[in-house]
């Protein structure tokens, strides 16, 4: 079974997600940090009058926060049942996958990371790290927040 993937980069690393689980993909917008929420959880962004909360992606996976720049995007998602944001350093394209060509990320590395991915694909030259967003909902207040 094929998958269509939006493939991105977040701190230097290539990422995608189902493209049938993203809403949109919005320009840079400050957030408005709010208390009392996870680090990860850069805070929110008004999406046509909806309250919108917005993850920085590369603190969630384990990483140093982003510092978000103009250049920066806003893949809007369903996380955990709610719309959520989440902050990427740039949106690539789009590919298609042979859903048979995940394979499973190595479980030996340590890395948290390995636990928000629903698996690795060998796209062309690169190797693309396919995110679960049900994972990244896990343990997730963002929604809560908004």
């Amino acid at each position: 079974m094929q998958r269509e993937l939006i493939t991105f980069e977040v701190a230097g690393q290539v990422f995608g997600l189902d493209i049938m689980a993203i809403r949109e993909i919005r320009a840079w917008t400050p957030t408005t940090r709010l208390p009392h929420v996870p680090a990860y959880v850069a805070g929110v962004v008004n999406l046509r009058g909806t309250v919108l909360p917005v993850v920085d992606l590369a603190a969630r996976l384990g990483w140093e926060p982003t510092a978000p720049t103009p250049r920066h995007a806003i893949i809007v998602t369903q996380l955990g049942g709610k719309s959520c944001g989440l902050i990427v350093d740039a949106v690539s394209d789009i590919v298609t996958i042979d859903g048979d060509t995940l394979q499973q990320p190595p479980t030996t590395s340590g890395d948290p990371i390995v636990s928000f991915l629903e698996g690795l694909a060998a796209i062309d030259e690169r190797m693309v790290m396919v995110l679960n967003l049900a994972a990244l909902a896990e343990d997730h207040q963002a929604g809560e927040a908004a």
